[in-house]
């Protein structure tokens, strides 16, 4: 503990955003770094407690009071060691991890946790200005070799892992570049791509091959992987996005949010618009748009719209309005469900709860949507007779999660087992699915999830090779 009464001295200062209206004319970051003396104080007030709740409420198990130490003495290079021996990654989970360590954290049972995810990301970025991050190397070579499906962060783990345990490991992606949703999933304002590049530069010194505009499945097939590959891990994630089954859904300005986000990332990155938009251009510049889907995603097509120049934004939710506080004697350490505004809704959104799409409203291209309030009894949506309305809408934009994995191509050729949920069949002990040269880890093994997670899950899913390749291992679990 560095600092017995830091707790007691300062309050809680996170790391601040531009304006709103100057954000919006760009889509790089916008978050405003702590000072080094204001970051070493913010650590100061973490409390070491005797049982550190967020090493179980982050999935990666950061050890968090280790490092919060380490920052207020000033050892960043320690600290950085520290926080890589459990996340191959923390300049991802520091930006866009909804950071469940901080609801797990004592001192959120005031409401003024420990600003852990400004922290983290403070110390790796710290590490690569001074050059403290470089390649690992490993001494030797097994002569084993990986195939690693998907390049999110899941197989970015799993490749790193295995590649410094000494085998050789390459990486599909059927994509033009690594990075699965973490490259055309985030929007840019939220986290550059130069940081996926940097880290497969990296990777790349340590031995990890990549092959992109590959789709194991369709360019090639996964009996040619078997027999060239001495294992396989599945991290192709969950990307069946589930649909809107409504009257008028199937005109053209009914949309997926991953095609919309997906698209600006490729213009931000510098594609011409043909390669940003097969199906043709996608955009809210002069649009009435309505998101579909209360999530991190239909965030993210909130701002991606209000950079485009929508007319108006709007946000739907099924479900009723969270509280704006939890009740922290029946949810803490666990992560709360209460009333969330992102950086995007600041910039101008109107939101919308308890709300059922009835009908899409057009002939041919969508004019508005017309809408019912529920309310939710005893588990069960009912619709309230006499609610209905119409929004104006030139275009709407699908939110609504993801059912699973794509089957289609790769998982049809597996032949593998799936559980109750649709999800790739494999357990978080070995991660070997109903054939024992494959392997899966991420959303596509548990589901839709976050990046921390899918993070554990690839460095996990890569120990688990390891032991059955070599029979025994030496990577962390």
């Amino acid at each position: 503990m560095g600092k017995e009464t830091g707790f007691l001295e300062l309050d809680r200062e996170d790391r601040g955003y531009a304006d709103p209206q100057e954000r919006v004319k760009h889509y790089k970051e916008f978050y405003v770094p702590q000072s080094e003396p204001a970051l070493r104080g913010q650590a100061s007030r973490c409390m070491n407690c005797g049982i550190p709740f967020c090493h179980n409420g982050c999935p990666v198990n950061n050890q968090i009071p280790d490092w919060n130490h380490l920052v207020y003495e000033g050892d960043w290079k320690t600290a950085l060691d520290n926080l890589h021996s459990t996340n191959n990654f923390p300049e991802f989970t520091g930006r866009i991890c909804p950071a469940p360590c901080e609801a797990a954290c004592t001192l959120n049972i005031v409401d003024a946790p420990i600003t852990i995810k400004s922290i983290e990301c403070a110390i790796v970025d710290k590490g690569w200005e001074n050059g403290w991050i470089a390649p690992q190397v490993p001494k030797r070579q097994t002569g084993k070799t990986v195939a690693v499906v998907g390049s999110g962060p899941s197989g970015l783990a799993a490749a790193q892992q295995l590649a410094r345990a000494g085998h050789a490991v390459t990486v599909f992606e059927k994509s033009d570049r690594p990075g699965g949703l973490l490259r055309y999933g985030i929007p840019d304002f939220k986290m550059e791509k130069h940081l996926i590049n940097r880290r497969c530069v990296q990777m790349e010194a340590e031995g990890v091959q990549f092959r992109t505009s590959v789709e194991v499945g369709v360019t090639v097939s996964v009996a040619s992987l078997k027999q060239n590959f001495d294992a396989i891990v599945l991290a192709g994630g969950a990307e069946e996005a589930r649909n809107l089954d409504i009257p008028g859904a199937e005109l053209p300005g009914v949309r997926m949010a991953m095609e919309f986000l997906t698209q600006q990332n490729k213009r931000n990155a510098g594609d011409d618009e043909f390669r940003a938009a097969p199906r043709g251009s996608l955009l809210a510049t002069g649009k009435h748009v309505i998101v579909i889907g209360g999530g991190d995603t239909g965030s993210d097509c909130v701002g991606t719209s209000n950079r485009q120049g929508a007319l108006s934004v709007t946000q739907l939710e099924i479900m009723p309005r969270p509280p704006e506080k939890e009740d922290k004697a029946l949810t803490w350490p666990n992560w709360p469900l209460k009333l969330r505004t992102s950086s995007s809704h600041e910039e101008g959104c109107a939101r919308d709860w308890a709300v059922l799409t009835k009908r899409v409203v057009g002939d041919n291209d969508v004019k508005g949507l017309e809408c019912v309030r529920v309310e939710w009894v005893g588990g069960r949506m009912q619709e309230i007779p006499g609610s209905e309305f119409t929004l104006p809408a030139d275009l709407i934009l699908l939110a609504m999660g993801f059912t699973g994995p794509r089957r289609r191509g790769l998982l049809d050729q597996a032949g593998i087992a799936f559980d109750p949920r649709g999800n790739v069949a494999a357990n978080v002990v070995d991660y070997q699915t109903s054939d024992p040269q494959i392997f899966a880890c991420g959303d596509m093994r548990r589901g839709q999830s976050l990046v921390v997670w899918a993070i554990r899950e690839g460095r996990q899913a890569a120990r688990a090779v390891d032991l059955a390749l070599m029979g025994v291992s030496e990577l962390p679990r």
